[in-house]
């Protein structure tokens, strides 16, 4: 499993509010030439260096956000959306607008985008204030991360003293550029921009071809001494320098593409994450690479979670676990993802007929199912000596092969009542002529359901036939 627990990410850059009105476009407006978008969804999301803290959020890991707001409901709006992400922060509100950016969508199309912004360089006082903070709070085990949207938080004054600082103290400096001046990312760790933030800063049109792009890199490196560089090439993947002589073209994960608003936000969290937990740098690239192909599938800046990522990085999508403590973290995550978990259990010693109409049942009334499945030794205790007559892996392999099962853990008790207590699941599945208050563990489910077995199958019967022929 994927593990972003460790360290933590510090965002100093522009936090943005997005809006969207989502709809469909049925006919033309008679007052003016556009479509009329009949609104059906709206929807509120944090942007820019926001949407960098939401994708570490949903990954599972920590930060911490430097910006500036304004004074206003957009402002409160952006504190209630960090509020509920339980987002560590540093905010100074000024005189200006809070940034945001509406969107109007209609048929999956951007109609308008509407940008509420003053771009203006944050003050000298402003600058002292973050820079004192960020000394009073930076230890070696974070990872910064500057988000430069060129809205005036990212200045060269303070981009510079940032990356002086994180130097003396060992932390590496990720930056998402912006701009046609990068003088000030001179000596940043790594740098991600895409190939127009490419071209713009070496001031020629980059051709999206390995060999154009793998010389643009270089003559960045050496031109701003950049230790690494990942240029994200749209359609074509991304090209990663692990310093001037090892580079690395990575074609695109992507299967479909709906948006690519906020892609690059999530390649940075990834990046910024797996560096903070001591992921080797290509195969952090490459699971930036694969989250990329997920999140531009979505509409609208979404961020991607631990568990897409999972998915995407996985060939198998299916889990074994050999303990309950192996998938505490995963419960943690799916639970901020705030899925709907179903646990059962049994032996499962010969899968039958039964088994499946009832497991398809409780899969269906939840988003995640799991499955407690008795270890050999506390089938014996249950069953008698003779079995099982499957062993434990066989019979989890078997589980994990449904596609409705999610996630198998085995135990050893002859109950499941301490793997309920932790896992605490909204839904607790019993399969039998049980009576609710008879269930063991259901004092820790939020609603427990019995589904009846059907007639005429079970394991013992079966192997009761077997016997007599």
């Amino acid at each position: 499993m994927l593990n972003f627990f460790k360290g933590r990410v510090i965002v100093i850059g522009d936090v943005i509010l997005d809006k969207y009105y989502i709809g469909s476009v049925k006919r033309i407006s008679p007052e003016a030439p556009v479509p009329v978008v009949n609104v059906k969804t709206e929807k509120e999301t944090l942007g820019g260096a926001g949407n960098l803290c939401n994708n570490i959020y949903y990954l599972g890991g920590k930060s911490f956000l430097f910006s500036v707001i304004g004074k206003d409901r957009n402002g409160e709006a952006i504190k209630e959306h960090i509020k509920r992400l339980d987002i560590d922060n540093y905010l100074i509100e000024e005189n200006v607008p809070t940034i945001t950016k509406i969107r109007v969508i209609g048929e999956h199309q951007h109609i308008v985008r509407i940008d509420i912004e003053e771009i203006k360089n944050i003050s000298d006082e402003t600058e002292k204030k973050i820079i004192n903070k960020l000394n009073s709070i930076l230890k070696s085990s974070d990872i910064i991360t500057i988000s430069d949207y060129g809205k005036g938080v990212c200045t060269p004054s303070l981009t510079k003293k940032i990356i002086e600082i994180a130097s003396k103290k060992d932390v590496p400096v990720v930056i998402d550029p912006k701009g046609y001046d990068w003088e000030k990312y001179r000596g940043a760790y790594l740098i991600t921009p895409n190939l127009k933030e490419t071209s713009d800063v070496l001031g020629y049109e980059v051709e999206n071809t390995d060999e154009e792009v793998q010389k643009a890199g270089i003559e960045i490196m050496n031109k701003y001494n950049i230790q690494k560089l990942v240029i994200t090439r749209s359609e074509k993947g991304m090209t990663f320098f692990d310093g001037i002589r090892e580079i690395y073209h990575i074609p695109t994960e992507a299967k479909e593409v709906f948006d690519v608003s906020g892609a690059g936000d999530t390649v940075v969290a990834v990046i910024s994450l797996g560096l903070a937990n001591q992921i080797p740098l290509i195969d952090n690239v490459m699971l930036a690479n694969k989250a990329a192909g997920v999140v531009v599938g979505k509409i609208g800046t979404a961020p991607i979670t631990l568990t897409e990522l999972e998915n995407a990085f996985y060939s198998e999508k299916k889990k074994i676990f050999h303990k309950a403590k192996e998938i505490i973290p995963k419960i943690e995550i799916l639970k901020r993802e705030e899925k709907r978990i179903v646990f059962t259990n049994g032996c499962f010693d010969i899968i039958h007929r039964g088994h499946i109409t009832y497991l398809q049942k409780a899969k269906a009334l939840g988003d995640v199912l799991i499955v407690g499945l008795n270890s050999d030794e506390s089938v014996r205790k249950l069953k008698g000596e003779d079995r099982p007559i499957n062993n434990q892996e066989d019979r989890a392999l078997m589980l994990s092969s449904l596609e409705f099962i999610d996630y198998v853990v085995i135990f050893d008790e002859e109950t499941p009542y301490k793997l309920i207590k932790e896992i605490k699941p909204d839904i607790l599945v019993k399969g039998g002529d049980y009576k609710i208050e008879d269930i063991i563990g259901r004092e820790f489910a939020k609603e427990t359901v019995v589904f009846p077995f059907v007639e005429g199958y079970s394991t013992t019967s079966i192997i009761s036939r077997i016997k007599k022929q």
